[in-house]
């Protein structure tokens, strides 16, 4: 490879839908599966980031999008991978054998080296993640990645905590009630009822959940570099969407750190966002993102694979 590429392989787009409430039209179309895969100029690959992103969904792969040019300076790729579930939570075991596949299917055409693997994402990028790691590695597949490390960015790893969030949310009914109503709807289908019948799926679909007891899914990540983001966005939170401390991502992301350092992983950091480092009006998941100083990011990255 002598100049920088981008190649897309998406399957035929399937005419199905998924349901995601109890109305007549709540239904999801498929979107396409398959994977966008960025090359470096470079002929050796150093790495590859790689984001967990649906292919139909807001922009296609917006944030992967933005490390782009970082990445190809350091020799990096960076591979998008998106199964045919909209808003796919990765319940199912398919749905990460699917996403296996395409990785796999990638790293295989386009000859990528099997070294210095980060997975990266916020909203559901960076959950499927978590759940793409821990399942990979319980089911023991076949083709395993060499992963180094994981950039998490404000989004949920308590299941509990957000379910509990969103009933809230349904109560005062101060906010656009269309996402708690949707993911309580898909939490109680998939993992069998409420977290107050079903706690221990609860506990093991969530990453990190400050109600598990057992913390059992803490040491899967132990040996992974982990750099988390987090944006509390405390007063733009209570002023705009009268939320407390307790439905906010942050809770999540500094448990799940605090975990780790107990757990014996050295290789932790955590990045908080003041008010004044983001001068997105509007404070959400993708914004925090999109704030990220992705050249020092890049930075971080080959740190990890140096030291």
């Amino acid at each position: 490879m002598s100049a920088q590429e981008t190649v897309e392989e998406y399957s035929p787009l399937q005419k199905d839908s998924i349901q995601i409430g109890n109305g007549e039209k709540d239904f999801f179309p498929f979107i396409q599966r398959g994977y966008t895969l960025h090359l470096p100029k470079s002929k050796e690959i150093n790495g590859t980031l790689i984001f967990l992103e649906d292919s139909g969904i807001d922009k296609k792969n917006i944030s992967a999008k933005q490390l782009y040019k970082q990445a190809n300076k350091k020799g990096f790729a960076v591979l998008s991978v998106s199964t045919e579930i909209p808003f796919d939570f990765y319940f199912s075991e398919n749905s990460i054998r699917s996403a296996h596949e395409e990785i796999k299917k990638a790293f295989t055409k386009h000859k990528l080296p099997n070294k210095n693997i980060f997975f990266l994402g916020a909203s559901l990028t960076g959950h499927r993640a978590m759940r793409y790691i821990k399942v990979s590695t319980d089911k023991n597949y076949e083709f395993q990645l060499n992963t180094k490390g994981i950039v998490i960015c404000n989004f949920t790893l308590d299941w509990t905590r957000k379910w509990h969030q969103h009933e809230r949310e349904i109560r005062i009914q101060k906010n656009n009630l269309w996402e708690p109503k949707f993911i309580n709807y898909i939490l109680e289908t998939h993992l069998g009822g409420t977290p107050q019948t079903q706690p221990e799926k609860y506990h093991e679909f969530s990453a990190y959940s400050f109600f598990d007891k057992e913390n059992r899914n803490i040491s899967l990540y132990k040996n992974l570099a982990i750099r988390a983001y987090v944006e509390p966005a405390i007063k733009y939170k209570l002023t705009k969407q009268y939320r407390t401390l307790y439905e906010n991502n942050t809770t999540d992301l500094v448990g799940f750190i605090a975990e780790q350092r107990l757990a014996g992983n050295e290789k932790t950091e955590l990045i908080v966002f003041q008010p004044g480092d983001n001068p997105s009006k509007k404070k959400n998941v993708q914004s925090t993102w999109n704030a990220i100083d992705k050249k020092e990011l890049m930075n971080w990255v080959l740190k990890q694979i140096c030291d």
